[in-house]
């Protein structure tokens, strides 16, 4: 796991701004029927929330089908924002933290990021009431592909007397990250979400009289002893006759 990066910190001020730029108000397009495009990209959604679902084994068709709806309708709404505020919607600028200008991934997440409220509210809300809190948690952790457990494994492996208070602080960070990623369209977008928390993480061991850097510093240089000494017993090895 690579140290996080400062710019990123930008995106947390401008995902918790007001919307960073401005819209203007449209006649509504004519409805116009879908096309192959939409229609294929539609089934790969209902798709995946059907999968979604049934990894849950509910074993109730009512509830499967309720939650299904509810997954599937919430992907299709995330793409057609994504798709329909593009990262040109949202004007070139800077960084105000370093004054270089702002990247084509960053555009994209402030423009998905004032997707409107309700649609990731209704999701929750609609699972919270349909499923038990650890089914919730699968749910978003599908979202993400796991990556709340998967980093916290990290900073554990980096910091191997995490604390249990570390830890629970850390693993907090780190769902609120999931809970946002849902809004986003792909991993890459996720992924720099979680970068915001990952930073967030680190300040909190650094304020907690801990060095994040050194202590990376010393995961890194003994992942490389260890290439290193298993390359070494290798090629010692005799060869097989």
């Amino acid at each position: 796991m690579k140290p996080s990066r400062l710019p990123l910190t930008l995106l947390a001020f401008l995902i918790a701004s007001p919307l960073a730029f401005s819209q203007t108000t449209a006649a509504p397009a004519p409805l116009s029927a879908p096309t192959d495009a939409q229609l294929k990209s539609d089934a790969q959604l209902q798709k995946k929330a059907s999968e979604w679902t049934a990894s849950l084994a509910l074993n109730d068709p009512a509830k499967e089908a309720r939650v299904t709806a509810l997954i599937a309708t919430h992907l299709t709404a995330v793409r057609d924002w994504h798709n329909d505020h593009p990262a040109s919607t949202v004007p070139e600028g800077i960084n105000p933290l370093t004054g270089k200008p702002l990247s084509k991934l960053d555009r994209e997440i402030i423009a998905d990021s004032a997707m409107p409220k309700p649609v990731n509210a209704t999701l929750l809300t609609g699972l919270r009431a349909e499923l038990t809190p650890e089914q919730v948690e699968a749910i978003l952790d599908k979202y993400t592909i796991g990556k709340v457990a998967f980093t916290l494994q990290g900073y554990k492996a980096i910091v191997p007397d995490l604390t249990a208070e570390e830890e629970n602080t850390i693993t907090a960070f780190l769902k609120q990250a999931r809970e946002e990623s849902i809004g986003f369209k792909n991993m890459t977008q996720i992924s720099a979400i979680f970068e915001i928390y990952k930073t967030k993480s680190e300040q909190y061991l650094n304020s907690n009289g801990r060095s994040w850097k050194a202590m990376y510093k010393t995961y890194t240089d003994g992942v490389k002893a260890k290439k290193a000494a298993d390359a070494a017993a290798k090629n010692d090895a005799p060869a097989a006759k």
